[in-house]
């Protein structure tokens, strides 16, 4: 069994967090709209239908987005962890400001996305607050 998994499994959970297996699923799911959405965002700056600073929100995102991992079970710190998921939310929301006047689809699209990630940053605050110190 994998170290980050039995060290996840060891931490304290508020009662409400989905069971583990839940996870893979939906982010699948959700890289596939991710996928998607934030391309066709990227299409249209690489063909000049839209400015470069359309892409910079969604850029953020991918980044924050690749290195959550990482830092949660990777470095196996809560508090890095937390700090990165608030920066998920905020560039969704950030990203999905922006790109509203432009393509307004991608907002819709992306709706399963932030509410994921809403969810997913109360949880992350949740476990890093029970597991200090």
């Amino acid at each position: 069994m994998n170290q980050s998994y039995i060290w996840y499994q060891a931490l304290q959970k508020p009662l409400w967090a989905p069971p583990s297996y839940l996870f893979g699923p939906v982010w699948t799911v959700l890289y596939i709209v991710i996928a998607y959405s934030y391309g066709s965002v990227f299409f249209k700056v690489a063909k000049g239908e839209l400015p470069l600073t359309v892409a910079l929100p969604f850029a953020l995102n991918l980044i924050f987005n690749v290195a959550f991992t990482p830092l949660q079970f990777g470095l196996k710190n809560n508090f890095y962890a937390a700090i990165d998921i608030v920066l998920i939310l905020i560039t969704i929301l950030w990203a999905m400001y922006t790109i509203w006047p432009h393509m307004n689809w991608v907002v819709y699209a992306n709706i399963p996305y932030l509410m994921w990630v809403s969810f997913a940053t109360v949880l992350q605050l949740t476990i890093t607050y029970l597991n200090r110190g």
